[in-house]
């Protein structure tokens, strides 16, 4: 058994859940590291219009990269399941009835991308002068779709055997890889945005290689022909079930984003590029809940498959303290930071800086307030799908859409264009209102289930 596949129904289960979510957080702020690079690379050198375009691709991209991960994670609930039941041949046949599906999902997105990216551009008021950089960033992304679903399984099959390092170094090689790329194609070729969009696919498609590298070395995983097969039925629909609601929420959940973006559209190029600069760092600022959040679904699901709720209840408590802390320290780095790292993407004239970075920073301090709220939603949100629910998650991400969608339509008529910044403060309360009770509902009905 390879030694970073890690047990997470023996130990503490606060520094189980730190260690194993630390890595993790490296390795996102590398992927943010590139992401961030992205924008600083078009911002400064293409200009304000260019920096417009990638943030008019935002919550499109972000749909398809959501939905992605939805269905990989959910296909991973039931991989940490059966790791933490010691049931290795159920394991094995999850992997590559997983492969399967995830691959059949990958050519139907990519399809989808392609014939919906230009009319949903339309539908959302993209302005004329940033659309065709923005059809051309999407219409490159989505080619790849096949490449992100890989390294987000690869990534799925690690994380459920509680091995949070290997991804790390795959995102390590790939920010590395991605940076490199951004230089020579957007500064060295003159590619512009699509240089961008190509250096962001190679790199993905590395970090795959690298996982299954890895992955083709643990003993346990050993899979042959006939597990990858959609013969059994039953297992089939039962990572459709887990799978297709979360993919579902974070579809529902980005769609929300889309009429934001629509509202945004229409407050011209200036205040696009101050949102997009700011959204840019909504990964950074996320990055710890997201680790925290991965490390939930796999502490949650391998102490369910050994019946261990008491240690799930400890796991979530110790979750919780943990992770309101890490967002105290982040908002404060971004409260007395952001506008020296917000200059770090914008350009143009003089007053065009100016009034990007206001509309930037005023964006970044809202949401840095707020942040111990997101870090309740992720906490709960993963101890719940850890538990075998997506269903309840899904109900949160309809709520989080409709106060994402009802906030961004009619605070900005009553108090002006700042009103956009609270969609996403409101979405993130909504549903983390629903999560917190849903927890305790869905935690007491497994106790009762383990005690039959």
């Amino acid at each position: 058994m390879a030694s970073h596949i890690k047990n997470m129904t023996q130990g503490k289960p606060a520094s189980l859940i730190f260690s194993f979510a630390l890595p993790l957080m490296i390795g996102n702020v590398f992927q943010q590291l590139y992401t961030v690079v992205d924008t600083m690379v078009v911002g400064k050198a293409l200009g304000v219009g260019a920096l417009a375009a990638l943030g008019a691709a935002d919550w499109l991209n972000w749909m398809m990269l959501g939905i992605i991960q939805g269905f990989t994670q959910g296909f991973g609930i039931l991989m940490a399941q059966e790791f933490g039941a010691g049931r290795h041949d159920n394991l094995r046949k999850s992997i590559g009835t997983s492969t399967v599906l995830a691959f059949l999902s990958s050519i139907v997105l990519l399809a989808l991308g392609q014939l919906a990216a230009r009319p949903v551009l339309h539908l959302l008021q993209t302005p004329s002068e940033i659309l065709p950089d923005t059809l051309l960033y999407l219409r490159i992304m989505y080619l790849g779709i096949p490449v992100v679903m890989a390294y987000n399984l690869l990534a799925s099959i690690l994380r459920s055997l509680g091995d949070g390092k290997t991804p790390l170094n795959a995102m390590i090689v790939a920010a590395v890889t991605n940076i490199a790329l951004d230089l020579l194609f957007v500064l060295g070729f003159g590619l512009g945005i699509a240089g961008a969009a190509a250096a962001t696919l190679i790199a993905q498609l590395i970090s795959s290689l690298f996982c299954l590298y890895h992955i083709r070395k643990i003993e346990i995983l050993k899979l042959t022909p006939s597990d990858f097969s959609l013969g059994d039925k039953k297992l089939s629909l039962r990572l459709l079930t887990l799978g297709f609601p979360m993919a579902f929420q974070n579809a529902i959940i980005s769609i929300g984003g889309m009429i934001v973006q629509s509202v945004v559209n229409g407050f011209g190029v200036i205040f696009i590029a101050g949102f997009t600069a700011t959204n840019k760092l909504y990964g950074v600022l996320e990055v710890a809940a997201t680790s925290y959040g991965y490390s939930m679904v796999t502490y949650t699901g391998q102490n369910l498959g050994a019946g261990r709720t008491d240690r799930i209840r400890r796991g979530v408590r110790s979750a919780l303290l943990i992770a309101l802390a890490t967002s105290l320290v982040i908002a404060l780095l971004m409260i007395f930071g952001g506008k020296m790292i917000l200059g770090w993407f914008i350009s143009g004239t003089p007053e065009e800086f100016e009034q990007t970075l206001a509309i930037a920073y005023y964006y970044l301090a809202i949401m840095s307030i707020c942040l111990p709220i997101l870090y309740t939603l992720h906490i709960t949100r993963s101890a719940i799908q850890g538990m075998g629910n997506t269903i309840l998650p899904l109900v949160s991400g309809i709520a989080e859409f409709m106060m994402r969608a009802l906030t961004a339509v009619f605070l900005p008529l009553l108090i002006g264009e700042n009103g956009i910044f609270y969609a996403e403060i409101m979405a993130w309360t909504g549903a983390t209102v629903i999560l917190v009770i849903s927890y305790f509902a869905v935690i007491r009905r497994m106790e009762r289930i383990l005690k039959r």
